[in-house]
């Protein structure tokens, strides 16, 4: 559950940088976008992993 919602956020984030960079918005708001997004995605991935312990 946690996955999807992660990887939605992720979506909505890269939705957020593309848009900000179409308004030529600074770089780096651009680029905070970007990494947030990339988090979540990592996250949403590690979180699909099987515990092991």
């Amino acid at each position: 559950m946690w996955t999807v919602a992660l990887m939605g956020l992720a979506g909505l984030l890269a939705g957020g940088a593309i848009s900000l960079r179409r308004q030529e918005k600074p770089r780096l708001l651009v680029a905070a976008f970007w990494i947030v997004a990339a988090m979540a995605v990592v996250v949403g991935w590690l979180l699909t992993l099987p515990e092991s312990g």
